[in-house]
């Protein structure tokens, strides 16, 4: 083998994971999507499951709220909106892109301070007037500048080094990686790097779940309290105007949705009931189907989740089939 080889890559995933969704085109399965997923029940017992989930997985944005948790942590006084926009992967709607601006400013720092990868907006539809109105791709049209915008104030806040603030050995992110320890009762099993360029904690879908159960159940006034508050009155920040966790959280009250890369998804319920899955092959369109199914289990009849579970597929211009949750 040659020196320069890469290092095999670590999976603690079974290659045996049941199907969560099939793809059926005419008629016909065309294909399947495998995962894990948990359902905890509202004592924070774990109700049901599939697949592996206490295998560790990276939650990508699902850890959004864990990261707001740590600037309120770090003194940053934020609330309303601007926590929302916090723990958001917001589609770059205008009002997003000016609160990201403002929150910058507040705090004597400029987009040009962002080291978020120069992005599209994640939304398609804001994608395409971004680019018809003559812009380029830009860090602040990332999804995660309004998390990097706040956490580049708590480092403004505290005299921490704003340009090391995404150094896994950053002040910052050691409150993060605690924040993340004690929200989902586990330790942290990996540290990688999310696509922001942010440290990401790997936990298993278990402590995820727990984790956003935390954010609905804490004592008021605590960081996770706060944050999941914050996101659950605002939702249109965390997500976006055509967004299902922006849906979920508006229209059935009192819960805590958070999608992440790679086809994560959390949820927490007012009662405290949570779910949280994977999609092993990260197909992102398999996350509508697989939640509305989830929610239903959990006995969740509102409308929204008829629209969440929603995922046609196309021949030419017509609809010939879609995918189906299979569990």
């Amino acid at each position: 083998m040659s020196s320069s080889a890469a290092p095999a890559a670590i999976s603690p995933v079974s290659p045996e994971l049941p199907v969560l969704a099939e793809v059926v085109r005419s008629g016909f399965v065309e294909g399947h999507h495998r995962g894990s997923l948990v359902v905890l029940a509202a004592d924070g017992s774990v109700e049901w499951s599939l697949g592996d989930p206490t295998a560790p997985v990276f939650p990508r944005s699902a850890n959004k709220p864990m990261q707001a948790a740590a600037v309120l942590r770090a003194g940053l006084d934020l609330s309303g909106e601007r926590l929302a926009l916090a723990a958001a992967s917001h589609s770059g709607e205008p009002f997003h892109l000016e609160l990201v601006r403002t929150m910058l400013a507040e705090h004597g720092l400029t987009p040009d301070d962002l080291q978020t990868p120069p992005d599209l907006p994640l939304d398609p539809v804001e994608a395409e007037a971004y680019l018809a109105a003559g812009h380029v791709r830009a860090p602040i049209t990332m999804n995660c500048s309004g998390k990097h915008a706040a956490m580049l104030a708590a480092c403004a806040l505290n005299g921490w080094d704003r340009a090391g603030y995404l150094d896994p050995a950053h002040p910052l992110q050691q409150l993060v990686h605690r924040g993340v320890e004690a929200a989902a009762g586990e330790p942290v099993t990996a540290v990688g790097t999310d696509g922001c360029g942010a440290p990401l904690m790997a936990i298993s879908l278990v402590g995820l779940a727990r984790a956003f159960r935390t954010f609905v159940l804490a004592e008021p006034g605590t960081p996770e309290r706060r944050v999941g508050d914050a996101m659950r009155a605002h939702p249109e920040y965390v997500a976006g105007t055509r967004r299902p966790d922006t849906w979920l959280m508006r229209e059935v009250p009192g819960t805590l949705s958070k999608m992440g890369a790679e086809a994560v998804q959390a949820v927490a319920l007012a009662d405290g009931r949570a779910l949280a899955f994977k999609v092993d092959d990260g197909a992102i369109r398999v996350l509508g189907p697989v939640l509305a199914r989830a929610l239903r289990l959990l006995g969740v009849d509102a409308p929204v989740v008829e629209r969440i579970g929603r995922a046609p597929l196309m021949g030419g211009d017509r609809e010939v089939g879609e995918v189906r949750a299979a569990f």
